[in-house]
């Protein structure tokens, strides 16, 4: 991997759960919040961009600080504790399950220069699967760490996965693999 062309997207990870089956995607995001933290501390160390694409809330506003706060419940804490960005991070909010629908992400991406995205978060089987169709559309080597991934059932988690790795040629090994 060549780390000075490639970003980490982190897809709404900073997440009430208050919808339905958000019980059963909280306790996914759990899960996987070390291992994506784990992944990002390793690729800030490379130099590696770190950008956060984000559902807004309906407050319609790219303000990290109000969507953590809108998002902050019993639920939620111990994720947002776990994996809140840092100053240096980006931040984007997206008004649909795309991180590329109607986000400045594009542009972000051609002025780092990215080539490869490194795509974690939730949900696997909706925003996470969408986003990759649209990284993969634009020509961007994926990669979908499978450990970095969550939805609300594991089965459906397991359907994106393969249509990621089949269909839109994204590499879904585990995070460590990353790490070398």
């Amino acid at each position: 991997m060549n780390d000075s062309k490639t970003a980490l997207i982190i897809i709404d990870m900073i997440n009430d759960f208050q919808f339905n089956h958000g019980n059963m995607l909280a306790k996914q995001a759990k899960v996987i919040a070390a291992n994506i933290r784990e992944l990002k501390q390793f690729l800030m160390s490379k130099g590696v961009p770190i950008i956060y694409v984000n559902d807004h809330y309906q407050l319609w506003k790219a303000d990290l600080q109000k969507i953590i706060s809108h998002c902050t419940n019993e639920k939620s804490s111990p994720i947002l504790q776990c994996i809140q960005p840092q100053e240096n991070d980006y931040f984007l909010i997206k008004p649909k399950h795309s991180i590329f629908y109607g986000t400045a992400l594009n542009m972000l991406l051609a002025e780092l220069n990215v080539e490869t995205l490194i795509l974690c978060g939730v949900a696997g089987n909706i925003c996470v699967l969408f986003s990759a169709n649209d990284a993969y559309m634009r020509e961007y080597r994926l990669i979908v760490p499978s450990d970095c991934i969550a939805s609300n059932v594991i089965e459906d988690n397991e359907f994106a996965l393969k249509m990621m790795r089949n269909v839109l040629k994204a590499d879904t090994s585990p995070y460590k693999e990353y790490m070398k």
